[in-house]
């Protein structure tokens, strides 16, 4: 025992030289460092870095890993209590977690045999089932009160690095019969909570069922992941003893106990540089810069300018208003894609799923109502009543991507009235009364009720959805399979060149691997995530990806550059300004106000108040994108143009007389026009449809199809699509315009007070000392603002004079704020 005692001691001498690197390079003593500053118990090894400094040290804790584990946490334990002793004193245990390359130890759940029993390895799975989280004692205090003693008494289970487990039995007496108080108070407890992974079904042999294997997770690691994530973890294998009767059995229960998490998805919170920040904001003033980033989303996908604009608008979003009465204004933006089948609905979702930070997909029969919101489950272990949270719920200020959304029941649908407007889930069912957040935007794609467009019907007929649920939609869009010799030519060149592209890595030849139950890559670290190198802006030019739909000189942003750049807008709060407010009330009545009953242009969907909100939500979302602070007439006309492409739909007539169709004929392409926003409206012919023949507008698709020539006499008043909306008075201007006024003056109740410079210069001497003291570049405006009242020496600086001094160093591009969180530029 002895002896034992003296190697485990010995190596942890080599793990203590190990972590004190400082006269090395200091990587560890930084990690440590920032460990007691995060108040954290783990600590991330690199296998890589300890097999570089002691080969023999890192071949041992791959082979025999619960020795060599707990010799590295007391070293850790050892080394914190060097650099900090008080905090070393807090934490009963310190932890190590490992990452890097395990080679033939990085496995999945059907290759993970009974030769890595005891090792250390690396799994690969999809979680299927989490429970719930409870608390395992760890130290157990108790009083003697007829001797005035206090004994304790530790517990140790198989899932435990110390070999011998001890008995669960609870003490009440003591070694003489006197019965023992429990200090609750006193004992320790720890998180404990079981995972199941599962193989991946794309790596699981052809044909046969996914293997699993059960985790166990401590302390920290609870709570990590979700059933449906795509983790790496990394643990022992261990195996624990069944019984029966007493008697162990010859079968045993292997688990693996966890020490590191990784998730395999992708990344909400993505890492942005200070250079990345300058380089938006300069891209920002370009003024084409909504043109350029709507021509960016989707580039695979021929066409559909107006709908990757109204994607675009809805990956930014527009701005949250939470009122002091309880009211919420809801900010997200809602699509609706209707079309014929073949049209991308689909590759524009799976396009929105790859760019939004945070999205998630589902289908129309694949979801139910409760599966969208929320449902009331019963937990398999101890039989109580449990919320499991819907699709809408787990995509909080992200997106859903609901496909098919015709195929739905029309019960299950109504779900979703409420998450649309209030953003909240509200569940009443089986005695649990709850309001869950689902504050997402809805991109959802159908088809029309008859399988395909049928353009001798309104569009409301076509769509087959309810009013209610049709005025939650911000924009909808019918998009038309539209014969045409040319717009056809170009579409089937681009998609042969699509199909002809092949990667730079693919060789020829190259044989596709068959089912094979292996891991791509036999690191947790992505070798191409692992240089922290810069995001490229631009998509270098490809001959067969672009063709000729793109000229070598034309610039299209990459999906990560847009991924930032949407990441870093969505952080804008830009204001209404007076001229924006009076632009959109005079359309929102216009729109209300005209009687399109007689024409044949219909709308295809209802004009409500919530019109007038998606107006302000658009312009706010272009605001965004061209990172402004205010919401101009720029932005709201840009909203306006959305709107008349998205509310009216052409209508076209049965011709029963030979005439009348021979007269229309010269219009055939007129009236199979794909995204056609024609009508036909003049005041003079208003009443008397029959008594004459109305002015057109004829749209002809030129070679690019994304720009659009517009043939038609000079508008009037009543044309809803091509006039100019006036910025003039009206009469119904100042009523529409009263609450976005009283908004406005709500805002400036609340306005910042004004700095002095000298009370400027101390707070900027602040900022730079906190930021120094902290490392960090981003700091919580509470900590921020405790830190420099305590450290000034001078009054104390108040709320407002903070917010003015923040404002006034965002203008010079020293500092930025959002969310409440100032960033160092």
């Amino acid at each position: 025992m002895a002896d034992e005692d003296q190697r485990i001691r010995d190596i942890q001498r080599d793990y203590l030289d190990f972590l004190d690197d400082e006269e090395d390079q200091g990587v560890y003593t930084a990690h440590v460092r920032k460990m007691i500053t995060d108040s954290a118990k783990r600590l991330v090894v690199n296998v890589n870095d300890l097999r570089r400094k002691n080969p023999d040290r890192a071949k041992a804790l791959l082979n025999s890993a619960f020795d060599e584990q707990l010799a590295f946490s007391r070293a850790l334990k050892e080394y914190v209590s060097t650099v900090d002793p008080t905090y070393a004193k807090t934490h009963e245990e310190f932890f190590v977690a490992f990452e890097g390359s395990f080679g033939n130890k990085h496995v999945t759940p059907r290759s993970l045999t009974s030769m890595f029993l005891g090792n250390l390895v690396c799994v690969e799975g999809i979680v299927t089932k989490v429970s719930l989280i409870r608390p395992k004692v760890v130290k157990s205090v108790h009083y003697c009160a007829a001797t005035k003693k206090v004994m304790e008494r530790r517990y140790t289970d198989l899932t435990s690095f110390e070999a011998v487990p001890s008995s669960a039995v609870y003490p009440t007496k003591d070694d003489d019969g006197n019965p023992l108080e429990t200090e609750f108070g006193l004992s320790t407890y720890k998180d404990h909570q079981t995972l199941t992974i599962q193989e991946m079904p794309e790596k699981a042999p052809a044909g046969q069922l996914p293997r699993s294997v059960d985790v166990i997770c401590d302390d920290d690691l609870v709570d990590r992941c979700k059933p449906g994530d795509r983790v790496q973890i990394v643990g022992n294998y261990r195996c624990l003893p069944g019984k029966q009767g007493g008697y162990t059995t010859g079968t045993f229960r292997t688990i693996l106990i966890a020490n590191n998490i990784s998730q395999l998805n992708k990344e909400s919170t993505l890492s942005v540089s200070r250079e990345e920040i300058n380089l938006c904001k300069k891209l920002a003033k370009n003024n084409d810069i909504f043109e350029l980033l709507s021509k960016s989303l989707a580039p695979s996908i021929h066409g559909h300018e107006y709908v990757k604009k109204a994607i675009l608008c809805l990956l930014l979003g527009g701005i949250e208003k939470n009122l002091s009465n309880g009211t919420r204004l809801r900010g997200d933006v809602n699509v609706l894609l209707i079309g014929d089948p073949s049209v991308a609905k689909s590759q524009m979702l799976r396009y929105v799923l790859n760019t939004a930070p945070r999205a998630i997909t589902t289908t129309g029969r694949g979801s139910s109502g409760v599966g969208l919101t929320a449902a009331v489950t019963t937990d398999q272990e101890t039989g109580e009543r449990r919320l499991e949270a819907g699709a809408m719920v787990l995509a909080d200020r992200g997106v859903v991507c609901i496909d098919e959304f015709d195929k739905m029941s029309d019960i299950d649908r109504t779900a979703i009235h409420e998450v649309m407007e209030q953003g909240k889930v509200t569940i009443s069912k089986a005695g649990i009364h709850a309001s869950l957040n689902a504050r997402c935007s809805v991109l959802a794609a159908a088809n029309p009720v008859y399988g395909r467009y049928d353009q001798y019907k309104t569009p409301m007929e076509n769509i087959g959805l309810q009013d209610s649920l049709l005025s939650r939609f911000d924009l909808l869009f019918v998009l038309l399979d539209v014969i045409d010799a040319d717009h056809d030519r170009m579409i089937s060149d681009h998609v042969v060149r699509m199909h002809r592209y092949r990667s730079n890595k693919e060789q020829d030849g190259d044989v596709l691997p068959m089912g094979v139950s292996a891991v791509d890559n036999l690191s947790t670290i992505n070798p191409e995530e692992r240089e922290n190198k810069e995001t490229p802006m631009y998509e270098k030019y490809n001959e067969l990806l672009h063709g000729s739909s793109r000229k070598k000189s034309d610039n299209i942003l990459s999906v990560e550059f847009m991924r930032k750049y949407i990441h870093i807008a969505k952080c804008l709060k830009p204001k209404l300004t007076e001229s924006a407010c009076e632009l959109i009330s005079n359309e929102y009545s216009r729109l209300r106000s005209q009687d399109l009953m007689d024409s044949d242009v219909a709308r295809t969907q209802p004009v409500t108040p919530r019109t007038l909100e998606t107006l302000i939500r658009l312009s706010t979302a272009h605001a965004k994108a061209r990172m402004a602070r205010t919401v101009t007439d720029k932005d709201a006309q840009a909203a306006i143009e959305l709107i008349q492409f998205a509310y009216f739909k052409k209508v076209l007539e049965r011709e029963k007389k030979k005439r009348r169709r021979a007269e229309d004929g010269s219009d055939g392409e007129e009236q199979a026009d794909a995204d056609s926003e024609e009508e036909t409206e003049t005041p003079s012919t208003l009443g008397s449809r029959t008594s004459s023949r109305r002015a057109k507008r004829t749209r002809i698709d030129d070679a690019d199809s994304d720009t659009e020539e517009l043939v038609s006499p000079p508008p009037d008043a009543g044309d809803l699509t091509r006039r100019q909306t006036l910025s003039g008075p009206s009469t119904s201007a100042p009523t529409t315009a009263t609450p976005m006024d009283s908004e406005d003056t709500a805002a400036t109740a609340t306005e910042v007070q004004e700095v002095s410079e000298e009370r400027l210069k101390l707070f900027k001497q602040g900022v730079n000392q906190a930021f120094r003291a902290a490392r960090e570049q981003s700091l919580a405006l509470d900590r921020l603002g405790k830190y420099i009242n305590e450290n000034s020496g001078a009054e104390a600086f108040t709320q407002g004079e903070m917010r003015a001094a923040i404002e006034r160093m965002t203008e010079d591009n020293q500092i930025m704020m959002a969310d409440e969180i100032v960033f160092l530029i």
